[in-house]
């Protein structure tokens, strides 16, 4: 699917964001990253810069694909021109239905026809964003996992009324960009959302009841069941208010097993998000 004249749009240059654009840009994608933010487009820029150069240093990239990747990403906050011409829009802004609902109720005037419009949604409903379309059988979700340039997977989920041809333009895009793919049937969470915050609400819970440090919880999950990170360090990685937004939501509509935990409720209010803010579960800023 990809070759240096197709072209794709990100919309959001946050962490996920940025990183669906990079994988696209390294795999021969012409890759516009749109945002409303221009000091946040430049930042998301330097970070891939940045994460390149580190690359190369450490011989995981060459300079000249270091190079190919940064010439084929384009910023803007101009939503029209970004979109003109697209073959993919994939959306990976914040994780609030009326920012996305938003957004969506705008993007059909600025594609082309024959677009594939995607939303990176970890958990919202695929259908109901596919609402805001003229087109709703044109979308289709496609999670993404952080780090994106290191994450193989995406979820491919078909809303009520996703179409065939447009799972199969999701599909390929997803291979050419070099990610294996699991077909998902709409439900709340997905797969692993649901998962995951299980696992991680009921982290919280423990190290709420001073079951054990969440160092030692970490530690036994990860030596324990062979999991590459603990739910503590994925929580700090992932944004604990990114991780509580899911919870509500799935508390919501799946019931009381994703009741949020106090102490995480604690943890967000105090601005403890995580790597972001310099300190969620754990303190980045040298302590503990």
């Amino acid at each position: 699917m990809a070759n240096e004249t197709q072209h794709m749009v990100v919309a959001g240059s946050g962490t996920m964001g940025s990183g669906i654009a990079q994988v696209a840009a390294a795999a021969g994608f012409s890759a516009t990253l749109y945002d409303i933010d221009q000091g946040q487009l430049e930042r998301a820029l330097t970070n891939i810069a940045d994460g390149l150069e580190r690359a190369v240093a450490r011989g995981k990239v060459d300079a000249s694909a270091r190079d190919a990747t940064l010439g084929r990403l384009i910023t803007t906050t101009d939503l029209s021109s970004a979109c003109k011409d697209a073959e993919v829009f994939v959306e990976a802004i914040p994780e609030r239905i009326e920012l996305k609902l938003e957004l969506f109720g705008k993007i059909e005037e600025h594609l082309p026809s024959r677009a594939l419009i995607a939303t990176n949604t970890s958990a919202l409903s695929v259908t109901e964003l596919a609402g805001a379309l003229r087109n709703p059988d044109r979308c289709i979700g496609l999670h993404f996992f952080n780090p994106v340039h290191r994450m193989k997977l995406v979820e491919v989920v078909r809303g009520l009324q996703t179409s065939d041809e447009t799972n199969a333009l999701a599909l390929e895009f997803c291979r050419a960009i070099d990610k294996e793919t699991v077909e998902v049937n709409e439900a709340p969470g997905f797969v692993t959302t649901r998962v995951n915050a299980l696992i991680g609400n009921e982290a919280f819970r423990m190290l709420q009841e001073g079951v054990a440090t969440a160092r030692d919880i970490d530690k036994a999950l990860k030596l324990g069941l062979n999991h590459p990170m603990g739910p503590f360090e994925l929580v700090d990685l992932v944004g604990l208010d990114t991780r509580l937004s899911i919870l509500r939501f799935l508390h919501e509509a799946l019931g009381e097993r994703f009741r949020p935990t106090y102490l995480q409720e604690q943890y967000v209010k105090s601005g403890r998000l995580g790597k972001k803010t310099g300190r969620g579960v754990y303190d980045y800023s040298g302590g503990d």
